[in-house]
């Protein structure tokens, strides 16, 4: 009983710490938004073919967008959709489009189109059947054999035929796992000629460069503007690059990752869609863009970025650490721990122990970045894209399985069964844990195991935060003089990126420890456990949500 409101007042605490702390950024975002597209990029391109077989009688059709160089693509295609053509043999027919070729990117805009998908919901693979849009590898697995099998019971679904797609022109491409010859030219090589070059400066942040939208985009549209040139800079290495490009171009907004700047005009995260860079790409068709970063001098873009550096501030380095460091991901990951700890019998000091270890992985994670670790990290892009599927997937199933706990504990503790209810080990599992606590060996595994976790998240959420100020100190930290500077603010912007997470498990630490604040939760149990139904219900949500978004 005691150790049900233990924990029941440590989730409390937590989850209150992390509803203040998270108003804090949506207030802060207001002015200062960090947009990120977490997607996939399109294939080379490939041979078209002409017209397709018509949809046998009772049968079920679909469309498949994918990318020869999309990993989630293929898997999927592997291990789900081509075993379901075969199993169905014949009742089943999806036409599998690669993106590499202009009319199925086409194809697949105008299906987004008539569907409405959001600029930040857009990705690969993406699977239509029916009036279902289907983005991303867990919404195809978990619906996609469900809707095909009522189809056919139901006598078959035809293609989605809208204005703007004929199903006779969509023909399935088989996968080509080639690689893409790069058709632009090096600026020195004078046996390469393009007429009117319009040459993009394509900056990206490590962790999302190999996963995003952008490059689709950017593969569609030189199908239709074969002069297009698009340079790659990792804004870690080009900082001062970047800054230099915003002086002369008189761009005063923040500059965050992804960006594309065109000539004169710059578009950052949302605002890179295809119907915002053909107006750009129209108005330089004739007269070509020259890559003015040729011009670029180092020491006067040295100068422009330690300017900026030296205009930061403390202040600001911290404030942007503690916004940055709002995370709900490892706000859950952190809350898990602590809750299984409690459950488990242990309170006070432990819990410190293992909170610590957590947010002692975080802190180092985010240092080692800062001294030149993300250049290891870009190569395991694909590889950590992967991975944080897996742990957003299990965290956003145990969010939510814990939300239907807490809500079966809130109807028990309106009936009086306070006694009764789920959210606490059952007494044989409880005894056997604390024996094994007693010996002293599991706590020093629990502080290992957070601490490797609190690695993986911060690497897992490295793209998705320090888009201003991160790359700033990073390349600073390079230029002699005022490395120490660097590596204080690095320090400042790291501790404050932790604090929200100490917040959390002091806040824990308290609601295992205080008498009075137990016995003040026990008398409303019930309303305690609905608040933690609800905000359950929104972490795991959001979890689960940044699988497909």
């Amino acid at each position: 009983m005691k150790r049900s409101f233990a924990l029941t007042t440590s989730l409390v605490l937590a989850l209150i710490g992390i509803i203040l702390l998270s108003s804090v950024k949506l207030a802060y975002a207001d002015n200062n938004d960090y947009p990120l597209l977490q997607l996939t990029p399109s294939g080379p391109q490939i041979t078209e073919e002409k017209t397709a077989e018509p949809l046998p009688e009772g049968a079920v059709g679909a469309y498949y967008f994918y990318a020869n160089d999309c990993p989630h693509c293929i898997e999927i295609l592997e291990d789900l959709i081509l075993p379901m053509v075969d199993e169905y043999n014949g009742q089943l027919d999806v036409r599998l489009l690669e993106i590499g070729l202009p009319a199925n990117y086409e194809a697949m805009l105008t299906i987004e189109a008539y569907f409405e998908v959001a600029p930040s919901e857009r990705g690969i693979p993406t699977l239509v059947i029916d009036n279902h849009i289907l983005i991303g590898e867990s919404e195809i697995r978990g619906t996609f054999e469900k809707l095909v099998s009522d189809g056919i019971e139901g006598g078959g679904i035809p293609f989605l035929e809208i204005q703007g797609i004929d199903p006779s022109k969509l023909v399935s491409v088989d996968p080509d796992f080639s690689q893409p010859i790069d058709e632009n030219c090096d600026e020195e090589e004078e046996a390469c000629v393009v007429e009117a070059p319009i040459y993009i400066a394509y900056f990206y942040q490590t962790g999302c460069k190999e996963c995003s939208r952008v490059e689709a985009d950017l593969n569609y549209l030189k199908n239709l503007y074969p002069q297009m040139q698009v340079v790659d800079f990792n804004i870690y290495d080009h900082a001062d690059l970047a800054t230099w490009l915003m002086d002369q171009i008189g761009y005063t907004e923040d500059f965050q990752t992804p960006a594309l700047v065109i000539g004169e005009q710059v578009l950052v995260g949302d605002e890179i869609l295809p119907e915002n860079i053909i107006p750009i790409l129209e108005s330089y068709r004739t007269t070509g863009v020259e890559p003015i970063w040729l011009d670029f001098d180092p020491e006067e873009g040295q100068r422009s970025i330690i300017e900026r550096f030296q205009d930061m501030g403390w202040l600001a380095v911290l404030l942007a650490g503690l916004v940055d460091g709002i995370n709900p991901c490892a706000f859950a990951t952190l809350i898990f721990f602590v809750s299984y700890l409690t459950l488990s019998g242990r309170q006070g000091k432990e819990v410190l122990w293992v909170g610590g270890g957590f947010t002692l992985g975080v802190f180092l994670a985010y240092l080692v970045v800062g001294l030149g670790l993300y250049q290891v990290l870009e190569l395991l892009s694909s590889t950590l894209d992967v991975i944080a599927k897996v742990v957003y997937g299990i965290t956003g199933v145990l969010c939510l399985t814990l939300a239907v706990l807490s809500f079966i504990d809130y109807k028990k503790a309106r009936n009086g069964e306070v006694g009764d209810m789920l959210l606490k080990l059952p007494e044989p599992l409880r005894k056997r844990i604390n024996t094994t606590i007693r010996k002293g060996r599991k706590t020093r595994n629990y502080i290992l195991g957070a601490f490797g976790v609190g690695i993986m998240i911060s690497f897992l959420e490295l793209a998705c935060t320090g888009q201003v100020y991160l790359p700033t100190i990073i390349f600073v930290s390079s230029i002699p003089g005022l490395q120490l500077q660097a590596f204080l603010y690095l320090l400042l912007y790291n501790l404050m990126f932790i604090l929200p997470l100490v917040v959390i498990f002091v806040l824990v630490y308290f609601g295992t420890t205080s008498k009075d604040l137990t016995r003040f939760l026990h008398e409303r149990t019930a309303a305690v456990k609905f608040a933690m139904s609800i905000v359950f219900i929104a972490l795991g949500g959001w979890l689960l949500a940044s699988l497909v978004l």
